[in-house]
């Protein structure tokens, strides 16, 4: 293949959404290769993807390529033969479908400790295509789509580049931007952490806990919970928002033009934050009055009170309660572990996670 603009890994719900407003929304010629391993749904997503593209009168086109990239070199040998300049990884061995899942003990881990017990199995896949796209040595540009807030500082800690992931800050801060209680054309900037997002699942009048900051025409919103009550997202994975939130910067890094957003995990950073695409690189936005040293303290508390943390010098740490609950499963992890063992805590943790799923 001569090479491709933009290859999405992944055939989940996560990856079509991305697909399907790429080929309704691509005003310049852009060429998106799907990849995974199932072959009739690679079918379908080429097939809908180019529908919807013409049904739009859009300049996207769409190719597959068939791969299962948990088999040795699968990602090496994706890169080589689909030759991308944007790789989109959205493929995982955890579905995000947890979060609104019950009845067995390991759902009930996670409810109670936080999505980061799943952060080692967003980072399986997502490693390998980054040390893969490290290896080629050429100029591609990976957006990491699962956990980003937490896995791409783990990306980074391995010593691949990873420019950014998508959702989660964008579910915010488009959402704040389409509340009736947002003055039409205002500037909105928002720092939010993937855990800010619970509390918007919930009724306006269950919701506490510490909000995402967020910003209108650079006045500093003092109580968002109040101004936007008129929120409300599913117990489910909210893709219809998510999955959509970073087709337009996909589009401008492939046109080559600037763009202004809100991205989670830029550069490894922990948490979301307001950025902009200058000449290919995405750098910080941040309000002003904030300095990114405070900015990216405030993302990395929430971590560090529970969840996960790396250090500087790539240590992993499980932290509060989720810590605790899975040291007294796993006794070895409560000291954490070196970021370059990911992939045998991977084994470790994807043998508790099937025996608590046994568990009700």
């Amino acid at each position: 293949m001569a090479g491709c603009d933009i290859l999405v890994s992944g055939t989940g719900g996560f990856a079509a959404r991305i697909a399907f407003d790429i080929a309704a929304t691509a005003d310049e010629p852009v060429e998106v290769v799907i990849a995974g391993r199932n072959r009739e749904r690679l079918n379908w997503l080429r097939t809908a993807a180019n529908a919807r593209a013409a049904l739009f009168g859009k300049k996207a086109r769409f190719t597959t390529h068939a791969v299962d990239l948990l088999a040795p070199n699968a990602s090496d040998e994706m890169l080589a033969e689909t030759g991308p300049r944007i790789v989109v990884q959205a493929a995982s061995i955890q579905t995000s479908q947890v979060i609104a899942q019950s009845g067995n003990a390991w759902t009930q881990l996670v409810a109670e400790g936080g999505l980061s017990a799943t952060a080692v199995f967003q980072a399986l896949l997502s490693s390998r295509v980054a040390a893969a796209i490290t290896r080629a040595g050429k100029p591609v540009t990976l957006v990491n789509c699962g956990f980003p807030d937490v896995v791409n500082g783990m990306i980074r800690a391995m010593g691949h580049d990873v420019a950014c992931g998508m959702g989660n800050v964008a579910i915010l801060s488009n959402v704040f931007a389409g509340s009736a209680a947002t003055p039409a054309g205002s500037e909105v900037e928002v720092l939010a952490h993937y855990q800010n997002l619970a509390a918007w699942r919930r009724r306006p009048e269950d919701r506490g806990g510490r909000p995402p900051r967020v910003w209108l025409d650079g006045a500093e919103v003092a109580d968002v919970y109040a101004r936007f009550a008129d929120i409300q997202l599913t117990p489910e994975p909210v893709i219809e928002i998510s999955g959509a939130s970073g087709v337009p910067m996909l589009l401008a890094m492939a046109a080559g033009r600037s763009w202004r957003g809100h991205v989670p995990g830029p550069n490894g950073l922990p948490g979301g934050y307001p950025v902009r695409l200058v000449d290919g690189a995405l750098e910080l936005d941040l309000p002003a009055g904030i300095t990114e040293a405070e900015a990216v303290a405030w993302n990395a508390s929430f971590e560090q009170e529970n969840g996960l943390v790396v250090s500087p010098e790539g240590k992993v740490v499980f932290t509060g309660i989720l810590g605790g609950r899975l040291a007294e499963h796993c006794p070895a992890l409560r000291d954490g572990f070196a970021v370059q063992e990911l992939e045998a805590v991977c084994e470790e943790l994807l043998e508790l996670r099937s025996a608590l799923m046994q568990r009700a």
